[in-house]
């Protein structure tokens, strides 16, 4: 059975940098109750408390946070890279402890965006993008998927199991 890296906050944890939660899902539910799920908050994971300030990466891409050429910034200022490289290394090790190949993470999140991100300016203007915890799962190989994706993580999880067999 293959097991996938879930947001917390997909799950209903308040972890949210506001303090709250997304869902419930009804797919990420069936798929709690078969065990399938490792759940993480990068953020959290990372040293970030709850709640916390928002974050945006300037230019909206994970990968430059990863490579050293952007922070990840508070609304206020706040340097706050080394928790969100932390966080995404901790979801590489987990991934790698269990043997993961799909991930499901919060759509326009700092940390697990996969497709669009916000651009930094705080003004709620999304770009495409990813955060630093996708970006990194992406680049070990890993499919990356959001909320709005479960039919096509659905899929891959189906077409991976038909694999191995």
């Amino acid at each position: 059975m293959e097991k996938l890296l879930v947001s917390r906050c997909l799950l209903g944890h308040k972890v949210r940098y506001d303090g709250g939660a997304h869902g419930p899902y009804d797919l990420l539910q069936h798929w709690q109750d078969e065990g399938r799920i490792v759940p993480l908050c990068p953020e959290v994971a990372g040293g970030l408390p709850t709640p916390r300030p928002p974050a945006e990466i300037p230019g909206g891409q994970g990968t430059q946070v990863l490579d050293g050429a952007r922070p990840v910034l508070t609304r206020d200022g706040a340097n706050v890279t080394a928790a969100f490289v932390a966080g995404a290394e901790i979801a590489l090790q987990l991934v790698q402890q269990h043997g993961l190949r799909v991930a499901v993470l919060k759509a326009r999140s700092p940390s697990c965006g996969n497709t669009h991100n916000y651009d930094g300016s705080f003004s709620g203007t999304l770009i495409e993008g990813e955060g630093v915890t996708a970006a990194l799962l992406r680049r070990a190989g890993i499919k990356v998927f959001n909320e709005t994706q479960l039919a096509e993580a659905a899929a891959e999880l189906q077409r991976l199991e038909q694999r191995d067999d």
